[in-house]
């Protein structure tokens, strides 16, 4: 499927972030009651950087080099042979995806994922318009290195009010907290994140969910159609039993014929 022509973005943006979205909509017009020509010219230049469309493939590529970005690789849970794949593409600094990540996710682990139903793999699809999502990306693939890339994905997303673009410009000493409190050798995290280790890695998740045609997040691959957009529990439940239902179940291997006697 080729890319989506629109811009990706986040979807069912959270309510408490209405307030904040409403202040930052209405500095603009303040401004411009006591700024003189320069700084209007300033702010048109800022509203329009900020609404001009893009299309998927220049967002892209503004922020990674996806052409030669090698294989995709996401972060698993859940059993390998799990009967249903749940493929999620999110950005760490959507407020849908940590929706999801904090409400809707632990039931769908305890409910789905633990009992075999299905397993989940997780692929980095960072937005532009999120400054501070690279850098969570590349602090849970250096939490992957020491096994504990899961632990590292909850506590940024349960953190993320914290670290997010709008509240910081330095994110850095967020994800550094977080890295000793799940338990890592936070030194040897610390020279993963500043060299950007995985890099390549995150630009060829980014890369995978564009030639799939993600073009918001979060977006959902179940049965091989896309589900764009924050599901609950009963939602993925139901896509889940609704695939599970197509599967052909793997028949148990019978006993070995007896050998030929000679």
């Amino acid at each position: 499927m080729p890319p989506n022509k629109e811009q990706p973005k986040d979807r069912n943006v959270r309510p408490k972030n209405s307030v904040r979205q409403a202040r930052a909509s209405n500095r603009p017009k303040a401004l411009l009651w006591v700024l003189g020509p320069i700084g209007l010219v300033g702010v048109a230049a800022i509203g329009y950087v900020a609404t001009k469309p893009k299309s998927g493939a220049a967002v892209a590529s503004d922020v990674a080099d996806t052409t030669n970005a090698g294989p995709a690789q996401g972060y698993l849970i859940g059993k390998v042979d799990a009967p249903v794949k749940i493929v999620e593409f999110a950005d760490f600094e959507c407020p849908s995806c940590g929706g999801f990540a904090t409400v809707t996710e632990p039931d769908v682990r305890t409910r789905i994922i633990d009992p075999g139903l299905a397993n989940l793999t997780f692929y980095d699809f960072p937005l532009t318009q999120h400054r501070n999502t690279r850098g969570a990306s590349n602090a849970a693939a250096c939490a992957d290195e020491q096994g504990k890339f899961w632990p590292m994905h909850d506590r940024i997303f349960q953190g993320q009010e914290e670290w997010n673009g709008e509240a910081t410009e330095a994110p850095k000493p967020f994800f550094k907290r977080y890295a000793g409190e799940v338990g890592l050798d936070v030194v040897k995290w610390e020279s993963c994140y500043d060299a950007r280790k995985y890099q390549k890695r995150i630009n060829a998740n980014l890369a995978e969910g564009m030639r799939r045609g993600v073009g918001s997040t979060p977006t959902f691959i179940i049965g091989n159609k896309l589900y764009p957009g924050m599901r609950s529990y009963d939602e993925l439940k139901k896509l889940v039993d609704s695939v599970a239902k197509t599967v052909t179940p793997v028949a148990p291997a019978g006993p070995a014929a007896p050998a030929a006697k000679k």
